[in-house]
Formats: structure tokens, C-alpha cells, sequence
């Protein structure tokens, strides 16, 4: 009939089984900016947000070279592209949250950056059954003691930072950001890297065969922290 064929509502349809949820990691602060420096992997992290043709072409050469990644969307990215929630899970990467509209986290007085935190986790609950795995604070490296208060109030036990920053969001050109993420990375670094710029897309495949030159493993950030 024609009611049956009408198309489907722009939402996923509710997985199965739920994303994995944030963890607690013992002996961790509640702020992390790197894993162990002794492993022998990194993670690197992406701010989800742009154009989802480049998102996917991100996540197209991660996974031809073997590499899983982790991904704090932005909510209202989500709310616009439903579907970038399921296929950076289905990719054997890890969700997280990025706040909801992107804003500078740190000087939001105290309910409106609780708000930011909880209306992503509610999209990312409702689009995968699980608030997601990490939330990283927008506009900053750093989340203020407040900020951090909020995530855990919120569910996630501990706020990303990282160590190594790309820049790619200046759109430097693929060499530079290439540059700049080996210049400092090492075992155990967590990189901030971002969907929505070319340069990012055409500096992934001599990146990854750089981290594997120097045996370091692209993993998720909780591989990167499991013991």
C-alpha cells in the first residue's frame, strides 16, 4: 500500500545493542590527556562536526589501515546527520560527547554548561542507548573544576584532554598537520583532530603509515587505557 511505502523517518532505527558506556579507570585523574606512556599505541580523537562526506572519508582510511578511533560528536552535528552515530560505532570506533552547539564551555554559568553536557548525552543515548563512552569540553583543553563536576554528574567519570593538538582546524595543509603530530607524539598520546577539513582527510594515510612505521597502534581511548 501506499502508507507502507512511504520512507522511513530520518533517525536510525534503535540498535540492538547499546554503544558501550563511559568506564571509571582506576588510578586515572578525572581529567585525562594521555594513556600510559609505555604502551605502544595512541588514540586519536576527533571533534565530530562538518561535512559528513569528509567525516566518512576520515574514517574510510582509518580503517584500511587497521586503526579505530574515537569520536566526540557534537550534539547538533548529530541532530542534523542521525546516521554518523551508527556508522562511527559500526566502524569498530568509539562515540563520545562534545557538548551540544559547540560553545565555549569553561565561561557558561553553571546550568547552561550542564545543559550542553546533558543534551548531547540525551541524543547520544536516544540514537545508540548509551550516553557515549567519553565527553570532551568544548572551545578548551582543559575543562575548569566546574565543568568537570558537571560531566560527572552527568555519567562520565572522567573528562578527555589530550596531549598532542593537530591544528588541523586552521587547515594548515596535509604536511603540516603531519608535521605536528609526529613532531610530539608518543606511546600513550592522546590527538585532537577534527572531521570537516580536507587537510585532515589527506594527512590520514602517510599518519598512519608513520605511527606504524614507529610500531605505535592506532586504538580507541579505552584501549588505550585499558590495563
Amino acid at each position: 500500500s501506499a502508507a507502507s511505502a512511504k520512507a522511513a523517518p530520518d533517525r536510525p532505527a534503535a540498535p540492538a545493542k547499546a554503544a558501550p558506556a563511559p568506564r571509571r579507570f582506576a588510578g586515572q585523574p578525572v581529567e585525562i590527556g594521555h594513556g600510559p606512556r609505555g604502551r605502544p599505541a595512541v588514540a586519536l580523537t576527533f571533534h565530530g562536526n562538518g561535512d559528513p562526506a569528509i567525516a566518512k572519508a576520515v574514517l574510510a582510511e582509518a580503517e584500511r589501515a587497521g586503526a579505530r578511533v574515537t569520536v566526540l560528536a557534537i550534539g547538533a552535528w548529530l541532530d542534523a546527520h542521525p546516521d554518523m552515530a551508527r556508522r562511527i560505532l559500526d566502524g569498530g570506533h568509539e562515540l563520545g560527547n562534545h557538548t551540544q552547539r559547540h560553545l565555549a564551555i569553561n565561561t557558561l554559568p553553571e546550568g547552561q554548561a550542564y545543559a550542553e553536557i546533558t543534551g548531547c548525552a540525551d541524543r547520544l543515548k536516544r540514537l545508540t542507548g548509551s550516553i557515549g563512552t567519553w565527553f570532551r569540553p568544548s572551545q578548551t583543553q582543559y575543562a575548569t573544576p566546574l565543568v568537570r563536576e558537571l560531566a560527572q554528574r552527568a555519567g562520565y567519570p572522567h573528562v578527555l584532554s589530550y596531549d598532542v593538538d593537530s591544528l588541523d582546524f586552521t587547515s594548515p595543509g596535509a604536511a603540516a598537520v603531519i608535521r605536528t603530530v609526529i613532531g610530539t607524539i608518543q606511546g600513550g598520546s592522546v590527538v585532537s583532530l577534527h572531521f570537516g577539513y580536507a587537510d585532515t582527510v589527506d594527512a590520514m594515510p602517510p599518519l598512519l603509515e608513520e605511527l606504524a612505521r614507529r610500531k605505535l597502534r592506532a586504538v580507541t581511548t579505552t584501549e588505550l587505557l585499558i590495563p
